[in-house]
């Protein structure tokens, strides 16, 4: 392809992208495929010769956007958000165009020094001290990996790397836990059975003093403890874990206090609604998502450390091939993390933040969280409905009880209504257990959702609910 087509078609994918954004909701949030639909539309082989760009381009828009699931829709209510924005995917294409390498400062010195700036900008967007240094991740689960790596080595006097895992090494959590914890457990050497469930509170979450003496009938049985992880804003109920209580247990016994605010944290740009980050000043390491919520397209995970040193001493390789005459002056990002390589992430944030400001980003958490709030109340005020969690930042987590059910009728009752509000196209949401209970959530948080969204999914959920529990009657 020359610069001719390449223009030419740049155009076309650029129209088609603005396109897309504008009529975004003319397509079904879900699409009604099958497992295999899509692969049925595609050889079985690749191509001899190079294919038209015209052809490539009409196959993807017609065999492979009709399997696609619209994260960007308002409709999109499921999970947590994986938010995109025009100013973001402009930098994506910048980035992609350059092709850059930034493992170390020489392979990409504007690379490197621009990760220094947003960091530090983010660090006091969300109010980390400045005692926190920050680097960007793919995603939390590898920022939390890292987390659970440094703990390991810094527990040990950073044996591990050079002698391997003694087996005594414990990790603490609670059930409500991200998965990656435990997938980072094992990844990282100590075993599953040494990551420690804690017992939560009546709003799901970490209780200190359950927590202080699983560590200390740990230490009396010859186990080290190493790690905490703390949740502020857990997948299946927004819970909030005390971290100022934690992190004063974390103190006394010397563990390393790792904070998860994977979705959560973006919330901290705003002032009234930072309570919750009280106590991770006191924290180890913190991460959290622009992926999700901050309005940049994935993968951009912001990963805050208290120690760089100790981050580096757990990563750090040097290769001759690797060392440069800038090393003692520069951040060479390969050494704070797992990858060597290393994609230009910085660029898309700083596009963000430029443009929308931080009073953009303000407005637009602040608009979704009161939308999880009035629809939690049109749902109080139905009658029929249990909100199953504190209803905290933009998570709604809800169940239709009408009466007269059994809990096992109830979860069967509500599976069908999560089926059947999906199936109307227009919003997809997910579920959850909470207390062994099902559970339906509301996550609002897609930077197009709008109050008309949401009163059209909270019609939908009621249509559903009536015509459930009265099936021969329309609903109002």
């Amino acid at each position: 392809m020359d610069a001719e087509q390449f223009r030419k078609y740049g155009y076309e994918f650029i129209d088609w992208l603005a396109g897309y954004f504008e009529n975004i909701e003319d397509y079904p949030v879900k699409p009604s495929v099958a497992p295999g639909d899509i692969k049925k539309l595609l050889p079985d082989a690749p191509p001899e010769k190079g294919e038209a760009m015209e052809l490539i381009f009409s196959d993807f828009r017609e065999k492979i956007v009709p399997g696609i699931t619209h994260w960007q829709h308002p409709g999109w209510m499921a999970y947590f958000p994986a938010n995109n924005s025009p100013a973001s995917v402009l930098a994506e294409l910048l980035t992609a165009g350059l092709g850059l390498q930034c493992m170390i400062w020489q392979t990409s010195p504007a690379a490197a020094e621009l990760e220094e700036t947003v960091m530090e900008w983010l660090r006091k967007m969300v109010g980390l001290p400045e005692t926190f240094t920050g680097v960007i991740q793919d995603t939390a689960s590898t920022a939390t990996l890292c987390a659970l790596l440094s703990a390991r080595e810094k527990s040990t006097g950073y044996s591990c790397n050079l002698k391997g895992v003694a087996g005594k090494l414990r990790v603490y959590a609670t059930a409500e836990t991200h998965s990656s914890i435990e997938k980072g457990v094992k990844i990282a050497g100590f075993g599953r059975e040494n990551l420690q469930i804690i017992e939560t509170d009546n709003e799901f979450a970490m209780r200190a003093d359950v927590l202080e003496a699983r560590i200390k009938a740990d230490m009396e049985a010859g186990f080290v403890p190493a790690c905490v992880v703390a949740t502020l804003g857990s997948t299946s109920s927004m819970a909030m874990d005390p971290v100022d209580a934690i992190s004063v247990v974390c103190q006394k016994y010397s563990l390393w206090l790792h904070v998860d605010a994977a979705f959560a944290g973006t919330a901290a740009v705003v002032p009234e609604l930072r309570g919750f980050m009280k106590g991770v000043e006191h924290a180890d390491s913190f991460v959290f998502n622009p992926h999700k919520w901050m309005l940049t397209n994935f993968d951009c995970s912001a990963y805050f450390v208290k120690d760089p040193e100790a981050l580096i001493r757990t990563f750090s390789i040097q290769p001759e091939y690797l060392k440069t005459g800038a090393d003692e002056r520069v951040h060479n990002y390969r050494d704070w993390g797992i990858q060597l390589g290393r994609r230009f992430r910085a660029l898309k944030l700083w596009f963000v933040i430029r443009s929308y400001g931080l009073e953009g980003i303000q407005k637009m958490v602040r608009t979704h969280v009161q939308l999880a709030e009035e629809l939690s109340q049109w749902m109080m005020a139905d009658g029929r409905f249990q909100i199953m969690a504190p209803v905290r930042l933009s998570l709604v987590c809800f169940r239709f009880n009408p009466g007269h059910f059994s809990e096992e009728q109830l979860d069967s009752l509500n599976r069908k209504l999560l089926e059947q509000i999906n199936a109307s196209g227009e919003v997809y949401m997910t579920h959850t257990s909470l207390r062994s209970k099902y559970t339906i959530r509301v996550a609002i948080g897609s930077h197009t959702t709008t109050r008309i969204h949401v009163k059209n999914a909270w019609e939908i959920i009621r249509k559903a609910a009536d015509e459930l529990i009265n099936p021969n009657r329309q609903s109002n």
